[in-house]
């Protein structure tokens, strides 16, 4: 008899997917697929619209993180019309951008990561999300969070001009500049921000850290994978979420390639399933060899714990420091361990708000020069930002009239599509045996991929504005077993 139970909500990401797991006759995981059954449009409908019109357009694709899109289409137009835009205007979008980091990393730890640490992965489903958080953390810790996100959304709004899908950025920098008002009250919100980290920061370190069963949660070899990592970097290979260049690091640490944003089609290709819409990005030269992890596969990641692995430490005092615990704590660099993924997103919102005030105190910051007039007509432009869940890519092609006539976008979450597929799979095969299935193992496979903070939102779209995500379990003889879905 098919038994249905519906979980309203069943997980905690943004956007939509589908996990169908196949048991075999013991009962035991034959193999399970992480689905994406929705097409996004993006790249088909921006085309015939003029390329000054991408930051606007592509920050429309997510409410998540419209500030990484517009950031990064803003530089490929730069591109495309062969402009630089003023040292100002850079200052303000990467201030702009750490703001948003740390409004965004926030969101994930206290509302869609930490609760499966704070509340334990078998805690009711009622009680494992925010609410459970503060009722068992404090008020405090609420009132916190808001703050943060206040903070971070006020920032966007002075610099971006919106708290949502920013409008401000346009190819040559920026159409507005800010007062010395407004700079002391962002320094005050950025500094207050820092305080906050390192708030964070401590919670994880108590909760989580001194909790032997959780440390042996994270380092035990459920969660563990072998790949590639990547991340942009600067001139020193220190972590950068704004400018700089790809580098990515093989699983021993070792870099394999470095490239700037517009040579990125020489190294990443992507490769299709015919049982999903989204594409699974891996590296050229090692090629395509399946689900698979180590050095043979082209297989990478691109998340807080794989841009930390491909750096070679933080550009920031107190974020380098705990840089270096991290990896003292967890055995050495690489970690592979993916719910490490968690500790790593803390230590980068460290780091975006110490950026914030080292931006906002910059002695230009304040200057009207913040933007540069191109006289040449669009042709092609790549820009690349982090994103928070991943390094993202936006590539335009135009016409002699700077119309768009091709897109390629290159989405953080999707460069993470091969990784999660293969860590719920994994998960999946450890955690359900004999056919015992409940909603806390079930959760547990869900942890897998939510240490990614996957945004499908971004990553694909779905046609009739639903936001789906089930879980299958199939039997040996193609009957359902059990069925979570998002009403």
């Amino acid at each position: 008899m098919t038994q249905r139970i519906s979980i309203d909500p069943i997980t905690r990401l943004e956007g939509h997917g589908k996990i169908e797991i196949f048991l075999d006759e013991q009962g035991n995981v034959a193999n399970s697929y992480f689905q994406i059954p929705e097409l996004r449009g993006f790249e088909r409908f921006v085309v015939g619209r003029p390329i000054e019109e991408m930051p606007l357009i592509t920050n429309r694709i997510c409410g998540v993180c419209p500030e990484a899109h517009h950031m990064a289409a803003s530089k490929a137009a730069d591109m495309a019309y062969q402009v630089d835009p003023p040292r100002t205007a850079k200052l303000l979008r990467e201030l702009l951008y750490m703001a948003f980091y740390c409004t965004d990393h926030t969101t994930h730890f206290y509302a869609l990561g930490g609760p499966d640490f704070v509340m334990g992965p078998d805690a009711p489903v009622a009680e494992r999300n925010i609410l459970g958080v503060i009722h068992k953390v404090g008020l405090e810790i609420g009132s916190k969070v808001i703050q943060m996100r206040k903070y971070g959304h006020a920032t966007v709004e002075i610099i971006g001009g919106r708290k949502v899908h920013p409008c401000a950025s346009i190819p040559g920098g920026m159409t507005k500049g800010i007062t010395e008002e407004q700079r002391t009250e962002i320094e005050a919100m950025g500094r207050w921000a820092i305080e906050f980290a390192q708030f964070s920061l401590k919670l994880f370190n108590d909760i989580v850290l001194g909790n032997k069963a959780y440390v042996d949660l994270i380092l035990g070899d459920v969660y563990t994978h072998r790949t590639y990592s990547m991340g942009l970097v600067d001139a020193n290979n220190k972590t950068n979420f704004y400018d700089g260049q790809v580098r990515v690091v093989d699983p021993n640490g070792k870099e394999f390639i470095k490239y700037a944003p517009k040579d990125y089609a020489e190294h990443i290709a992507e490769h299709v399933e015919p049982w999903t819409y989204l594409k699974f990005p891996y590296l050229k030269k090692v090629g395509w060899k399946g689900f698979t992890d180590g050095e043979d596969s082209g297989v990478y990641t691109a998340t807080p714990l794989s841009r930390l692995n491909s750096s070679d430490g933080m550009a920031t005092l107190l974020a380098q420091e705990q840089y270096e615990r991290f990896y003292a704590t967890l055995g050495g660099k690489p970690i592979h361990q993916r719910l490490a993924t968690h500790w790593a997103r803390l230590i980068e919102l460290l780091y975006a708000a110490e950026r914030w005030v080292e931006l906002v105190t910059d002695p230009e910051i304040t200057s009207p020069d913040v933007h540069a007039k191109s006289t040449h007509i669009p042709t092609e432009g790549v820009g690349i930002v982090e994103a928070p869940r991943g390094t993202l890519t936006h590539h335009y092609w135009t016409d002699e009239r700077g119309l768009v006539t091709k897109a390629n976008l290159i989405v953080g979450t999707t460069n993470n599509y091969a990784p999660i597929q293969m860590s719920t799979n994994k998960a999946a095969r450890s955690l359900i045996k004999g056919g015992v299935v409940n909603e806390g193992l079930l959760n547990m496979v869900e942890m897998a991929f939510r240490a990614y903070d996957p945004c499908f939102g971004c990553a694909t779209h779905s046609l009739p504005g639903q936001m789906p995500l089930e879980v299958t379990i199939w039997a040996a003889d193609g009957n359902p077993l059990e069925v979570l879905k998002r009403p």
